[in-house]
């Protein structure tokens, strides 16, 4: 049997967002995943490994090659593939694009976060950060909140109008706080070191949605954020120990893990779940590989022309 090489156009064309979010809830009804990270180094240029093994789902390895001197040679600096193996063999069932699974896998974590804890009126929807994720963040929130009015807000304001013009009806917001005070959801996608949204800011009934961190070292919100909001996580495992987001304050002491409400293995349980509209709910998306693992099962089943997970 030849096994399937997935592209990115002409797998992205069979995927839909809702029913991505709708695969990645059954994923987290299989047993815990078994997730394990390896870096390779040769300054300036890295491999990363990321492998998750779901019983009953299967394994994936997703390899991302960092190469920061490309864009000089007019190439990508980010390059990669994820392979999917059988759960019952081990054998190699597909290859697919690094870039299509990590897309979906990306702003569906954060979707799927969004449609059980923002509001269902929502209809004010802020994208801070005009990167690669902020398009894919307006693609996603579009499809879960049909009807939404957008504001892009990024540190330099040209591409916050590139963001914006690639969608009718999108706007920029010049003031990050007066549009944060507006919004009804905050989906933040930058590669901020230091906090860019401020507690202070926020009102009640707002969904705060975390998506740029990804070290140690780096955070998107304020303690007084966290604070202020009831908050969860994708995966306790992958997020509390590893992410500043909340590894900071954790060790800081500003928060307590008691203060981590749910993640998404507690979706079936009711235990991830908005309780009254003027609370403020915060999720941090982490994206560790058990949902590159669902995200590339979704896709596989989608090309195969079968019902996903």
């Amino acid at each position: 049997m030849t096994v399937p090489v997935i592209p990115f156009a002409e797998g992205e064309a069979r995927l839909d967002w809702k029913a991505l979010t709708e695969a990645l809830a059954a994923g987290h009804l299989l047993p815990r995943a078994q997730v394990g990270d390896t870096f390779l180094q040769r300054d300036p240029d890295t491999v990363l490994s990321r492998a998750a093994w779901i019983d009953g789902m299967g394994v994936a390895v997703k390899t991302a090659t960092i190469f920061p001197g490309n864009p000089a040679n007019d190439k990508p600096a980010v390059n990669g593939g994820v392979a999917l193996y059988s759960d019952v063999d081990g054998t190699l069932e597909a290859l697919i694009d690094f870039h299509l699974v990590t897309k979906w896998k990306t702003a569906g974590d954060s979707l799927l976060g969004a449609l059980r804890l923002a509001r269902r009126d929502s209809k004010r929807v802020l994208i801070v950060g005009a990167g690669t994720v902020g398009h894919s963040l307006r693609e996603a929130y579009s499809v879960g909140f049909p009807g939404a009015e957008f504001t892009v807000w990024n540190r330099t304001p040209a591409r916050a109008a590139r963001l914006a013009g690639a969608y009718p009806g999108a706007a920029v917001a010049e003031d990050l706080e007066a549009a944060v005070k507006r919004a009804d959801i905050i989906a933040c996608a930058t590669m901020s070191l230091e906090p860019v949204i401020r507690g202070a800011w926020l009102q009640p009934g707002q969904h705060l949605d975390l998506i740029g961190a990804y070290r140690a070292d780096m955070r998107e919100a304020d303690d007084e954020a966290l604070r202020q909001s009831r908050i969860f996580v994708d995966s306790r495992e992958t997020v509390l120990g590893h992410i500043g987001e909340l590894k900071t304050p954790l060790e800081a002491g500003a928060i307590s893990k008691a203060d981590v409400l749910g993640d998404f293995y507690d979706l079936a349980g009711g235990g991830f779940v908005r309780k009254s509209d003027d609370e403020i709910t915060l999720f941090k998306n982490g994206g560790g590989a058990h949902l590159d693992l669902m995200t590339s099962r979704y896709i596989l089943d989608c090309w195969r022309g079968g019902r996903p997970n």
